[in-house]
């Protein structure tokens, strides 16, 4: 399950830290967030270190659809509602700089990253009405946005929004290109961060700024991030014999489809649902039935997945981290569009930590009340936390482990435990507590990825118990199968 991204680009490894430094500004998380904010503080002359637990690119960047826009679902007219039309402006103005930006950093480097410049679309197949207030909001705000019907989606629309001027490109292509001019240490994962010193196995980094740009922030306090944001997984696949779609599409139907190209291929994807929710599966299904529907001499190429944060107020979380005598910083809840998000955090934060003021970075203020404008999603989150707390103090293994068929997994009961339990094609037996390491959540199987992930806050783990997704730190407890 690896990524057309990863196929195509292999990333030079970098060292592990192993002594201690001093840097003004260090970045936790080498992914495109943390990246882009280490090019862009180099690029002013700042001493600035990158570490990643795993290698650059390991983590959400190389499974992203890799659509830059400032498209961003049904935002604006709800923006407008919400916050105001200066408001939905301005974030529809930060958006479009941070495309700009890429094109500009991809010009000047010659990097070739297949950058492209396409219309992006909103359709429905059912609804049109939400379209035209869509439409009519984004072009109140002085973005190109049109209502239409005509598409080049092999099947009928009831209506769609074009955007003009979005961009797509690959993305590890362009993390490569980058982050040779930054200085990363790889397999370095941060134990703990204790003021302006942050620990790992191999040294120790002080610095004047520290960055959390870990995709989910690990550390709960101050921040408590994990009352407002949760995480979902979402699905793509690649595939021989599309058709050139000369353009971008997201579905905002439910079970809706995305669909770009990527020189030959087409990329479809889908399938969302909460981390942890996903007991039936059938998602890579879902979407290869609807590739032979639209495409019937299609093939396959490639299948993966991805995970995304969501916050309760659908807005990131970009800026300090919290607490005033600190210089901590984060970037987080991109929601589904991760590499324009990446972009912005990169330009917010890197004026921050260079004293300039940024006339948005007040807009995605980590500190802000977000819990008064959420209180519906606020108490989703709360009751999804008290079920996943609850489950693994009350509930019972639902069947023994001898049930338990090859090819699957879930929880048994084995020796008088609740155990996580995978049972691959020949027998052998996995065998993993189902207690997630972050807060305590049941974690729950996932058959698509054969994954334990966590409904409360999206930890995920393979059946093996190693650890695949934050915000825990730590693997899972594995044990011994041995037979009675």
């Amino acid at each position: 399950m690896e990524s057309i991204w990863s196929k195509e680009t292999q990333i030079l490894p970098r060292e592990p830290l192993h002594q201690h430094q001093s840097v003004n500004t260090v970045i936790i998380g080498g992914g495109m967030a943390g990246i882009l904010t280490a090019f862009l503080l180099k690029k002013r002359g700042v001493d600035v270190v990158v570490l990643e637990a795993n290698t650059i690119g390991s983590g959400q960047t190389k499974n992203t659809t890799a659509k830059i826009t400032c498209q961003h679902g049904l935002m604006y007219y709800k923006l407008i509602q919400e916050r105001g039309e200066h408001y939905a402006k301005k974030y529809a103005r930060v958006n479009m700089l941070a495309i700009e930006l890429y094109e500009r950093i991809i010009n000047s480097l010659h990097i070739d990253c297949d950058f492209r410049r396409l219309p992006s679309y909103l359709y429905s197949k059912v609804d049109d009405l939400c379209l035209r207030r869509e439409a009519g909001a984004a072009s109140k705000l002085g973005m190109q946005a049109d209502f239409c019907f005509k598409t080049a989606l092999p099947f009928e629309v009831k209506g769609a929004v074009r955007f003009e001027n979005q961009a797509q490109f690959q993305p590890l292509a362009f993390l490569k290109a980058i982050s040779e001019e930054v200085c990363v240490y790889e397999h370095s994962p941060v134990l703990k961060v204790e003021s302006n010193t942050v620990i790992t196995p191999g040294g120790n980094v002080k610095a004047d700024h520290v960055v959390f740009a870990t995709h989910y922030p690990f550390v709960n306090f101050p921040g408590l991030f994990f009352t407002r944001l949760h995480q979902e997984r979402s699905y793509a696949i690649a595939i021989e014999g599309g058709q050139n779609l000369e353009g971008l599409y997201y579905g905002v139907d439910k079970d809706g489809i995305s669909f770009r190209n990527a020189g030959s291929l087409t990329i479809l994807g889908g399938g969302n649902h909460r981390t942890g929710e996903n007991s039936q599966g059938g998602k890579y299904q879902f979407l290869q039935d609807a590739a032979k529907r639209f495409y019937p001499d299609c093939t396959l190429v490639a299948q993966w997945s991805a995970q995304d944060c969501i916050p309760i107020d659908g807005l990131p979380y970009i800026g300090r981290f919290g607490g005033k005598d600190r210089k901590w910083y984060v970037a987080t809840g991109f929601f589904k569009w991760g590499m324009t998000n990446s972009m912005v955090s990169a330009m917010a934060l890197c004026d921050m930590i260079c004293g300039v003021h940024n006339r948005y970075g007040d807009m995605f203020d980590p500190n802000r009340n977000s819990w008064t404008k959420s209180v519906k999603n606020l108490s989703i989150e709360l009751k999804a936390s008290v079920l996943g707390l609850g489950r693994q103090v009350f509930s019972d293994a639902k069947s023994p482990l001898s049930s338990l068929p090859q090819g699957h997994g879930g929880i048994v009961e084995w020796k008088g435990h609740k155990l996580g339990a995978y049972k691959d094609e020949q027998g052998n037996v996995f065998l993993v507590s189902v207690k997630c390491p972050h807060l305590g959540c049941q974690l729950e199987w996932n058959p698509d990825e054969k994954s334990w992930d966590c409904p409360c806050h999206g930890s995920r783990f393979d059946y093996t118990g190693a650890l695949l997704d934050n915000p825990a730190q730590i693997k899972l407890k594995a044990y011994r199968y041995t037979r009675r």
